[in-house]
């Protein structure tokens, strides 16, 4: 089986061409793909497949021609995914698949439209947030207190007070399963001037990340809330470099670097 590994500020993806979608993907498998000592190693599996052959996603044919399964490192069906969207147009482009400048990409969390710039950054319009209210995480028995956004996938963006370098988060935060019955991606950030915050994340079904494109925009909904603001561009520090969020009436966008660094061929068993 192909692979190729690509990587948006070290939010880093196997991605496994499908065209035809003929592959099953079991959540075993996927976890083995993803697994850094056994497997290839990554924090998602992107699969590149025609969206008219996706019955769940079929009636979006018409708009994008290429669907990203994609799956988190736990082998769970995540609806959408901000970097790995990026790398998957990352990598359309690359094999010829699309061609630069503006297309959309078929998600479970509905279309999105990315484009490729002369630099290398890949901007993909995220959709409105949706903010949903206020909730609590725990980590290491401190509470904090957030914004429950949903970017087609569920977000808990809390501002603390706390340096986020010094958190632990080698285990899952604690949530609320009344407000979040799915489970969810709970950020932690210090806003460090008027458009920028640093954030750390913990992705649900893959763990802390070096960073999270939806979770980037969450941030960004949260920390233009703390000023009352509701548009205008915020950069985002996250571990694996930076992100630039752009929240306008209509949308938000995010944009920043994605590349593809090794090809190959898979020799897990399903």
């Amino acid at each position: 089986m192909r692979f190729l590994k690509g990587h948006g500020t070290e939010n880093d993806f196997v991605i496994l061409p499908d065209h035809d979608g003929e592959l099953e993907l079991s959540a075993s498998f996927v976890a083995a793909i993803c697994d850094r000592r056994a497997g290839i190693g990554a924090d998602g599996v992107l699969r590149v497949v025609r969206t008219k052959l996706c019955p769940e996603v079929s009636d979006l044919a018409g708009e994008a021609e290429w669907f990203m399964d994609y799956r988190n490192a736990d082998g769970g069906i995540a609806e959408m995914c901000g970097n790995g969207t990026r790398v998957f147009a990352r990598h359309l482009v690359d094999a010829g698949l699309a061609q630069p400048g503006e297309f959309a990409v078929a998600t479970r969390g509905g279309i999105r439209r990315v484009s490729l710039d002369v630099t290398g950054d890949v901007t993909v319009d995220m959709g409105l947030p949706v903010v949903h209210g206020r909730s609590v995480t725990t980590v290491a028995g401190q509470e904090y207190e957030g914004l429950h956004v949903d970017m087609g996938n569920p977000h808990l963006a809390c501002a603390i007070g706390d340096p986020v370098v010094q958190l632990d988060l080698t285990h899952q935060p604690g949530f609320d399963p009344s407000v979040f019955p799915s489970g969810v991606n709970v950020e932690l950030f210090n806003a460090v001037g008027p458009a920028r915050a640093v954030m750390r994340v913990y992705e649900r079904g893959s763990a802390e990340t070096r960073a999270c494109g939806t979770g980037a925009v969450a941030t960004a909904v949260a920390a233009a809330a703390l000023s009352g603001e509701t548009t205008g561009s915020w950069t985002i520090e996250v571990q694996g470099g930076t992100l630039t969020v752009t929240l306008t009436a209509d949308t938000s966008y995010l944009a920043g670097p994605a590349v593809i660094v090794a090809a190959g061929e898979l020799m897990l068993a399903e």
